[in-house]
């Protein structure tokens, strides 16, 4: 199976698969000399890891990192970093009956019309497990962040639950840590939980849109036509499992829009150029503008589900599937921190690049405006 890796400079390889003894990353282009810890990143593997509250799947797992290469004495050497996660909770006895059986909605059909094998025991490479793998390699990204970009921050939140929005009036960051959706609206909070608990306790699951935004990013990350800082955040958020959809800024709002609400007027500050909006999301361009990068992505609810769903065998024949095993109702909760890992893995690739191509001088600078002016 190909195309296991994404970045250019910053390059990551996520192995492994949910029912086997262990997954893992390879990171290949961390710059040297910065500070790589196991509990560092164990930090951001306990967002994601499985069994922390009544809402997320009951498979235990502590999600423990382990280095095998690439760091020493704290910090990385500028070789490859090799990162493992043991599997300790397999129940692979769960996924006996769908042997034969293809779940609909998982990808259980289309690894086998295109590879002719699978591994059927929590359904292998397109487990949600895999991303363990990428919070791993985030950990390492946002670390290489934090000493090349130290005023970038990269916050991820839920703001809709199956039909259920967030109230925007109430956007509160600090509430986004303090409840198991990791939503800034507490009363959001409040009442998805009575909803998701109905949900789960009937079998059921349900979708969610995820937002993530990077305030402090630098302006000039990203390349003009097939290199935009945009289309790589859009295709690294829509390989996370069962992200049907991603949007930019105001996304598929802007198409209600006239040309004069969308604009984002620009005006010269005492420290540089400022917008009256953000619809586009802090990139212009396919290249950041200094503003706060903001992206949402929508998660399809989780298709195993205790209700019977009609299928088919390998061989053809229909037949009907209760998917039994243990799963999130709302896959959406857990995939806040691998958001946030993916968006950290982009921003970091395009610094490097950015750096390769024009150095560290300054560009777009109050100076170098007025002169150009």
């Amino acid at each position: 199976m190909s195309l296991n890796s994404f970045g250019h400079l910053f390059r990551v390889t996520t192995w492994g698969e949910s029912h086997g003894p262990a997954l893992g990353a390879t990171i290949d282009g961390c710059p040297p000399g910065i500070p790589v810890t196991a509990e560092a990143i164990q930090v951001w593997m306990d967002k994601r890891k499985p069994g922390q509250n009544k809402f997320t799947t009951q498979r235990q797992e502590a999600d423990a990192v382990e280095i095998m290469s690439g760091v020493f004495e704290g910090l990385s050497t500028g070789t490859p970093i090799q990162l493992m996660i043991r599997n300790t909770d397999q129940r692979s006895k769960d996924y006996g009956d769908i042997a034969e059986k293809f779940r609909p909605g998982h990808a259980d059909i289309t690894y086998w019309q295109k590879y002719g094998i699978r591994d059927y025991r929590g359904g292998g490479r397109s487990s949600a497990r895999e991303t363990a793998a990428r919070v791993a390699a985030g950990g390492v990204a946002r670390a290489a962040l934090a000493e090349l970009v130290p005023a970038l921050s990269i916050t991820g939140y839920m703001v809709q639950m199956g039909p259920h929005s967030i109230d925007r009036s109430r956007f509160d960051w600090d509430q986004i840590a303090a409840n198991p959706f990791w939503t800034p609206d507490a009363t959001a909070a409040t009442e998805w939980a009575g909803y998701l608990d109905g949900l789960r306790k009937s079998g059921e699951s349900v979708g969610a849109i995820i937002e993530v935004t990077a305030r402090g990013v630098p302006v000039g990350l990203g390349a003009p036509v097939y290199g935009k800082l945009d289309t790589e955040l859009a295709a690294a958020m829509m390989s996370i499992n069962a992200v049907k959809g991603v949007e930019i800024g105001d996304g598929m709002t802007a198409a209600t829009l006239t040309g004069t609400e969308n604009a984002d007027e620009i005006t010269m500050g005492p420290d540089g150029p400022v917008f009256s909006s953000n619809h586009a999301g802090g990139i212009l361009g396919g290249i950041s503008s200094g503003q706060d990068v903001v992206l949402r992505f929508a998660v399809k609810p989780t298709s195993s589900i205790l209700s019977p769903r009609r299928t088919i065998t390998k061989s053809g024949e229909e037949t009907t599937l209760i998917t039994k095993g243990r799963h999130d109702p709302c896959v959406g909760i857990r995939a806040v921190p691998v958001a946030e890992a993916m968006m950290a893995c982009v921003l970091l690739d395009h610094v490097l690049l950015h750096r390769g191509q024009v150095g560290d001088g300054p560009r777009g600078q109050i100076g170098q405006m007025r002169q150009r002016a």
